[in-house]
């Protein structure tokens, strides 16, 4: 198959007409951040803020054209909406006092759009980078697997997505139509990454628009099926991507995974602020690398100290999840594709990981009103 180069795809882009219907996107400038890799093509197409919706059928336009280039094996194109400077809606807003947020489950008339045919999202985040978070969230989305529920996962970290490397998956995933595509399957998990559109070594250089543009087309336009949960590997941090995810898509709660020193603690509160201001309720806190067992010996080191997580969650009033051990496992097994939970569902870990999942999701039927919380009767 011949190798596409970036000429060849600016040269189809120009037969797709701007906004002004007399100039082409490209010699109008509004193509950006075009990456072309193994035959994966992604590119931004930059629009006024204000007629964004308007303009759909042009970036529809363009992916078109950039597919019948040959050699082309999949295109994804987003709109990033740029406001004119000083324009109102950029002005900054007048300070005001701070307003307590209501939960998002108690709620009413709630604008955000779910996705089609899922029951719960549940965002799995962490302060900073490092402390096992996708490792977690792959092992959790296994767990409520294993506890007999429909599942998928959405990587939406784009700047490092690690679930192909997780799950074992490589390829791209295929289209309905040409248009609409169809996650991949991982250990029984309905998956989406950008890391299945673009080499693995690219540097993903996107402003924030961009990166908001591709995680709603990996959400909304994917055929995921009927899933009871969907889990998000949240970017590390509390940035744009992170804050834009919690306003504007139906969270029904999050996961805030931590390690037990005081400095992982420390962004892990910055995170549990963020949801807590943009009325997401916290599910509950997972303490990683808790405590090493020497396989030799057997003898116990708490490397990272122990037991912070359960003590910040404790103070906060939120589920503490559960302590996972720091183990050659776990770590090789991630590696390998094959995550512990579905390379040993027997083994201790996967029990902590089912275990773990099995709290998240009685939470989750507790805060949606779908059961409520054990009453304890004397007689």
């Amino acid at each position: 198959m011949p190798a596409v180069s970036r000429e060849q795809i600016l040269d189809a882009l120009t037969q797709v007409k701007g906004p002004d219907l007399t100039s082409d996107i490209v010699a109008l400038g509004l193509v950006s951040d075009l990456l072309v890799a193994d035959g994966k093509v992604i590119f931004s197409i930059k629009v006024p803020a204000e007629r964004a919706q308007e303009l759909e059928g042009l970036r529809l336009a363009a992916e078109k054209v950039v597919k019948a280039v040959p050699g082309v094996q999949s295109v994804m194109a987003a709109m990033t909406a740029e406001k004119k400077p000083g324009s109102p809606s950029q002005r900054p807003p007048a300070p005001t006092a701070p307003k307590a947020v209501a939960p998002q489950t108690e709620r009413s008339g709630n604008s955000k759009s779910g996705i089609p045919g899922v029951g719960a999202i549940i965002a799995v985040a962490s302060g900073k980078g490092g402390v096992g978070k996708s490792t977690t969230s792959v092992n959790l989305a296994l767990g409520l697997q294993a506890n007999g529920l429909r599942v998928g996962i959405l990587d939406a970290d784009i700047y490092g997505p690690s679930m192909p490397k997780l799950l074992g998956l490589k390829g791209r995933p295929q289209t309905v139509d040409g248009k609409i595509m169809k996650p991949m399957s991982g250990h029984g998990l309905s998956v989406m990454s950008i890391g299945f559109m673009v080499d693995e070594t690219a540097a993903m250089i996107w402003r924030g628009p961009m990166v908001m543009s591709a995680l709603t087309q990996m959400m909304r336009d994917v055929v995921w099926g009927e899933l009871d949960v969907m889990i998000v590997d949240m970017p590390p941090g509390t940035g744009d991507a992170q804050l834009t995810m919690a306003q504007q898509v139906p969270l029904a709660g999050a996961v805030v995974v931590s390690t037990p020193q005081d400095l992982a603690l420390l962004d892990a509160r910055r995170g549990i602020a963020m949801f807590e201001k943009t009325g997401v309720p916290v599910l509950g806190l997972v303490e990683n690398m808790s405590y090493f067992l020497c396989p030799s010996c057997g003898d116990r080191s708490d490397i990272f100290g122990h037991g912070g997580a359960r003590a910040e969650a404790e103070k906060m009033g939120a589920p503490f999840l559960g302590e996972v051990p720091l183990h050659m496992d776990i770590r090789a097994l991630s590696d390998a594709g094959t995550p512990v939970v579905a390379a040993q569902p027997d083994g201790p870990h996967a029990e902590i990981y089912r275990g773990m999942a099995k709290t998240l999701w009685d939470q989750h039927l507790v805060r949606s009103g779908q059961t409520t919380a054990p009453r304890i009767v004397f007689e």
